[in-house]
């Protein structure tokens, strides 16, 4: 059975400090991915062969940066189900994976309900990131519709969504909450970023 740790995720001191450290981190992919071709750009009349430069960096960025800025604007998504939810402490497993793949996490949040969630926007071996309990997470969310998952101890949110898309049956308790804090649309379908 899970224990619920505070009132809502967020305060947890670590947990407000480990969200600091994933908007830095968000906003140096932002920054590393979105700076050179800029440059290339300010540099085009300076510099002898910017133009080529500028066509090459913007066709090795080009299919990354989308993915970079989505990730960083729904940070917030993050934020708002860490004020919405408390963290809850759960058994997990992590199921192998080939490489490229989806990482993934397996919660058996009841005997009759085991969530498998994907970890967003990129894989993370979260059993590997300071965990002193690689069998257990916390997790703040909802179970049908995702969440933010982190090693014990909350430094490290990261969002999880489930892995195979569903709808659930809108209303109900819990549907108004997950809406408000975007894990979920009306329709019933949990959301994908």
């Amino acid at each position: 059975m899970s224990l619920a740790l505070t009132k809502v995720a967020w305060d947890h001191p670590p947990t407000a400090a480990g969200y600091r450290r994933l908007v830095i981190r968000r906003l140096g992919w932002v920054v590393s991915l979105g700076g050179p071709p800029l440059i290339a750009l300010a540099c085009i009349d300076l510099v002898p062969h910017a133009g080529t430069a500028l066509a090459l960096i913007t066709l090795a960025i080009a299919p990354y940066l989308p993915w970079v800025i989505i990730a960083f604007i729904r940070r917030h998504r993050v934020r708002a189900v860490l004020r919405a939810y408390p963290w809850r402490d759960w058994p997990c497993q992590y199921p192998r994976r080939p490489p490229g793949s989806p990482a993934t996490i397996v919660i058996p949040f009841r005997e009759d309900f085991a969530a498998t969630l994907r970890i967003l926007p990129f894989p993370i071996a979260l059993a590997q990131l300071e965990n002193d309990h690689p069998d257990r997470i916390w997790f703040a969310g909802d179970p049908r519709f995702g969440g933010v998952v982190s090693p014990v101890g909350g430094h490290y949110p990261v969002r999880v969504v489930p892995h195979t898309p569903r709808r659930e049956e809108c209303g109900g308790e819990g549907f108004d909450l997950a809406r408000r804090v975007g894990l979920v649309r009306a329709s019933g379908k949990a959301t994908r970023t």
